[in-house]
């Protein structure tokens, strides 16, 4: 999915990432179902049928199959996009003891995504970074196929 198409999404239900504190910040909705859209792919924690029900969700079909919640997780991720050198896009997602990186689009739709949960950009020499650490979302396909606006739940904390 383009990036432009994930800002989008959900630009309704953002929730403004807290700072350095402890509090753990939380987004739903559309948000939170596209950050688990793009962090699902890569978990290797998660089924093939868990990944397939959450891209079914995301590509805007709410009535499947799979019944049960899924739940998503990472331990860190960590975007850079450059801005002097512009073709720079990647991402490093860490799932315990993995870290799988993404670069190009994949890691340009993780970026994008961050943005519209809240994340904010920490500026380098070079580059823009996004991290965000402890994502947790649950995605209810039950409570989707309501079409109500409920179903999807995320926690994180920003950076570190």
């Amino acid at each position: 999915m383009p990036a432009c198409a994930v800002l989008v999404l959900g630009a309704t239900h953002v929730a403004v990432a807290n700072g350095a504190g402890a509090t753990p910040s939380k987004i739903s909705g559309s948000t939170a179902l596209a950050l688990a859209g793009v962090i699902a792919p890569l978990s290797p924690t998660l089924s093939g049928a868990e990944k397939k029900a959450v891209a079914m969700l995301f590509a805007a079909n709410a009535d499947i199959p799979y019944k049960k919640p899924v739940v998503v997780t990472a331990d860190k991720i960590v975007c850079r996009a450059g801005n002097v050198d512009i073709t720079l896009r990647n991402c490093e997602v860490t799932f315990g003891k993995k870290v799988r990186t993404v670069n190009g689009p994949t890691a340009n739709e993780i970026f994008a995504t961050e943005a519209l949960a809240g994340i904010p950009p920490d500026g380098a020499a070079g580059s823009n970074f996004e991290s965000l650490s402890k994502l947790s979302c649950t995605i209810d396909p039950n409570a989707i196929r309501q079409k109500d606006g409920s179903g999807a739940d995320c926690t994180f904390q920003p950076g570190n």
